[in-house]
Order: structure tokens, then sequence, then C-alpha cells
């Protein structure tokens, strides 16, 4: 039998390699620091993404709204989509291209 004064730094030094070693196992493994930054990365990512659709649905509403009440914008909207052209105005086709906009003179 080893003495007790051997044991408890045998004891601690076991004890210290069985914590080294899940460290390194938790640390690399699929939960570890990479998965970490990983993930963070992905939410930093997706944070990107999310303010640019909010811009894009200001965008959208401050349009919507000039279409409600603006007519102009309500007449160059339908002018493009209907390819109108205003008296006045100077229409310019080139063959085999499609045009949307109408220049004034």
């Amino acid at each position: 039998m080893l003495p007790s004064s051997i044991l408890r730094p045998l004891a601690a030094v076991a004890a210290l390699i069985g914590l080294g070693a899940y460290a390194t196992i938790m640390l690399r493994g699929t939960q570890g620091v990479s998965a970490l930054m990983e993930k963070r990365h992905q939410i930093r990512l997706l944070e990107e993404k999310n303010a640019d659709l909010a811009r894009d649905i200001e965008v959208k509403k401050d349009r919507i709204e000039r279409l409600k009440k603006d007519p102009a914008t309500q007449e160059v909207e339908v002018g493009k989509r209907l390819g109108r052209v205003h008296p006045g105005d100077t229409e310019f086709k080139v063959p085999g291209q499609h045009t949307d906009t109408a220049v004034t003179k």
C-alpha cells in the first residue's frame, strides 16, 4: 500500500490530466470553439440579411405611400407599365430593344 503522502499528489495529477483531456475534447468537438465561431458568423450574416430586408420593406412602404397619395407618381408608373407617352414627349424606339422610359423634349 502506498503512503498517503504519495497518493494525494498522484490523485491531483490524475484529476488535472482528466480535466485537461475533458477540456480538449469539449473545445475541439462538435460543441467546441470552432462550432461557436461558426454559429456567431451565421448569426452575423442573418442579422445583416435581416437589416437589408427591413430597409427594402421601408423603401417599398414609402413607394406604396407615394403611389397612393401622389398623382404624378401614379401617372409615371402607369405610363411605364402601359408604355404611354405624354403629348410633347419624344419616344425613341430601337429595334430589338424594349424601352421603359420616354425622353421629354
